[in-house]
This record gives C-alpha cells, sequence and structure tokens, in this order.
C-alpha cells in the first residue's frame, strides 16, 4: 500500500487588509486598501475582499485603485504590526510540527505526516489551526490538506476566504481536471494566454496533452506541468533555513512599460525589503534587481556596496540605478523583485556587535 505525505497548506485571508480592519473595526465590510496614496506613483500592497470586487488587485497603481473603487479607504502599511501577528501564526504552527515552510507572512506550508501531537488525520490538525488562530488573532485563514505541495496550495485558495478543502489521492484527479488552468502553480496571465493558444483551458485539457508538446512550448516547466496534472509533486516541505538573501518580487496582472509605474512598484518592494531587514537586524551589502520582460526573459542586475545597507532611501536609489541598466520602457515587464544579500551580520562572532555607518551632515 502506497504512503502518502500530510501536506496542509495555510493562507490567510486579505491579510494585511484585514488586520486593519480588525484593529479599526470602523472598517468592518468597507473596501480598504493598503499600499500607496492614490495621488502618489504608489501602488496596491494588499486590499480587501470588499475593494477586490471593484478589480483591485496587489501590484495595482494606486491611481487605478482609486479610479475603480473612488469610495475605498487607502492605508500605509503597518509591517511591523503584520510581522508580529505572522509570528504569532507560525508559533501556532510549530505547536503541531517544525517541518513548516513559510512562502511569505500570512502563508505556510506544513507536514504534519508525523506531528508533535499524534494526531492520525490532517484534517483535524487544519481545523484545529484555523480555531486556535481565530482565537488568537481575530483573523480567518482558508486551508488546503493533501498529499503533495501542489495540490493543498489548489485546495486552500478553493473555498476563500475562511475555508477548508480536502484532496485525497481517490480525488485528485477529478479534482484536478476541473481546475480552471490559471490555477496551476507557475500559470500567469502570460502563460494562460500560451496555453489557451494550445487548446488547453482546464486540468482535463493538460492531461490530455502529450508531454512532448508541452515541453516544446514551455520548456522544462513543461515536464512539471505534465506530472502536477497527474497528481504528482514530489517537492518536500522544507523548513525555514539560514537566510542568504531577502527580497519581495511581484508578478503583475498585466504587463507593462510604464516607467512611472515600475519605479513605484520598485520603490514599494525596496521599502518592504527594508522593513524586514531591520526587523531581523540585518545588512546587507548587495542589491539586486530581478526582472522577467513579456517573453518569459529573465534578467538581475545587482550592485555591491563598500558599506551596509538596510534603509529604505538607499535600497531604493541603489534599485532605481539598477533599472536604468534594463529594458525596462523599451520591452514590457511582467515580473520585478528586488533582494538583498551579503550580510556583514552573519559573519560576526556570537555576541560581538556590528557599527552601523550613520549619516552625519
Amino acid at each position: 500500500m502506497q504512503e502518502y505525505r500530510k501536506i496542509i497548506h495555510v493562507d490567510m485571508d486579505a491579510f494585511y487588509a484585514s488586520v486593519e480592519q480588525r484593529d479599526n473595526p470602523s472598517l468592518k465590510g468597507k473596501p480598504v486598501i493598503v499600499g500607496g496614496e492614490p495621488d502618489s506613483r504608489g501602488v496596491v500592497a494588499a486590499c480587501s475582499y470588499e475593494a477586490r470586487k471593484s478589480g483591485i488587485h496587489s501590484a495595482m497603481s494606486s491611481a487605478r485603485a482609486y479610479r475603480l473603487c473612488p469610495q475605498a479607504v487607502f492605508l500605509p502599511p503597518r509591517f511591523d504590526v503584520y510581522h508580529a501577528v505572522s509570528q504569532e501564526i507560525m508559533e501556532i504552527f510549530c505547536t503541531y510540527t517544525d517541518c513548516v515552510e513559510p512562502l511569505s507572512l500570512d502563508e505556510a506550508f506544513l507536514d504534519v505526516t508525523v506531528n508533535k501531537k499524534g494526531i492520525a488525520l490532517a484534517t483535524r490538525i487544519a481545523q484545529d489551526i484555523r480555531a486556535q488562530i481565530r482565537q488568537k488573532t481575530l483573523l480567518t485563514a482558508s486551508a488546503g490538506v493533501s498529499y503533495n505541495k501542489f495540490l493543498a496550495k489548489a485546495a486552500s485558495d478553493f473555498d476563500k476566504p475562511d475555508g477548508i478543502t480536502v484532496v485525497t489521492p481517490e480525488r485528485a484527479l477529478s479534482f484536478i481536471a476541473n481546475l480552471p488552468i490559471r490555477k496551476f502553480y507557475g500559470v500567469g496571465k502570460v502563460t494562460e494566454a500560451r496555453m489557451y493558444s494550445l487548446g488547453i483551458k482546464t486540468g482535463a485539457d493538460l492531461m490530455t496533452t502529450p508531454r512532448e508538446d508541452l515541453i516544446r512550448g514551455f520548456g522544462k516547466t513543461g515536464e512539471f506541468f505534465y506530472h502536477i496534472a497527474r497528481g504528482y509533486d514530489p517537492r518536500p516541505v522544507v523548513a525555514e533555513r539560514e537566510r542568504k538573501s531577502i527580497g519581495k518580487e511581484v508578478t503583475l496582472s498585466e504587463d507593462t512599460d510604464d516607467v512611472d509605474l515600475i519605479t513605484g512598484i520598485i520603490a514599494d518592494l525596496s521599502r518592504r525589503v527594508s522593513r524586514i531587514m531591520k526587523q531581523e537586524s540585518l545588512t546587507a551589502r548587495t542589491v539586486t534587481l530581478k526582472m522577467k520582460y513579456h517573453d518569459f526573459q529573465s534578467i538581475t542586475r545587482s550592485i555591491t556596496r563598500r558599506s551596509p545597507v538596510h534603509d529604505p532611501d538607499t535600497i531604493i536609489r541603489e534599485a532605481l540605478l539598477l533599472l536604468k541598466d534594463t529594458e525596462a520602457g523599451a520591452k514590457k515587464v511582467r515580473l520585478l523583485g528586488v533582494s538583498l544579500s551579503h550580510f556583514p551580520d552573519n559573519d560576526r562572532p556570537a555576541g560581538k556587535y556590528i557599527q552601523l555607518l550613520l549619516p552625519f551632515d
């Protein structure tokens, strides 16, 4: 008899916006947008479900979000608060298993095949976790339970918000067959269009597409699509390890050559990375800008400084200098990322302190 892993994917519901609605009850039921001001170059970091009904989504320019929903409440991000709430949630996960793979502040994979409480049913663990999150944080989470990461993540998105979906091995193929192709891991707007051009609109279509056609159309990723269409995903849940880099990236819902929008997104990503660096008391010497063009060509541009950095203004300045060495504007962009690496903090002996370089007038 085949042994299956027990994987849970937990995804908080509209996390940043839900924290804001929790902390300010007058915002409940209203469209809430966390991000830049409507009259700035800022972008939407997150939004409530009420705002999503107007077509608003993350990485959209705040100006466009305002045009779609002028009655929305715009709030600046409070990353210190979100990080603190995330820590509470991660502590709940770790009472069940140490095999926790955080994907961001608001979602994680858990492998509960062997768990600290000896609970046989992964579904019961997922129910207990969701109940504890609600009790401790007053927030809701959706969960997917299955035997691999692809299915668990797809399941967690199936019944949002505040839902739980279980995909057993017996149900896997029928679940996959009915998934819209956009719900597959690795399929964004451009890949979806390419899939449609091949007549692939659902998991059922993907199942009947020959492996050779997928590899010819999507390279190595085509092999991955072939396997997950059959419910096969051997990727393990990898517990958090010491970071070699810290970064944030976003895939845009629409490819863009708008340099002002690109600049605003890079600034927003830089601020988010800076916030994490500050929370983890880290500095870094290398700033990297990642970009993927509309034709799927990926590039990175990096600069290594003599002095370490963690403040947002310097990160933004370096990232925008790197932007000048790209084809953004001449070519449309579909993904942007900013990361920091080469942490001098990691090299110091335990118990020692690092002297931060401070600006003097």
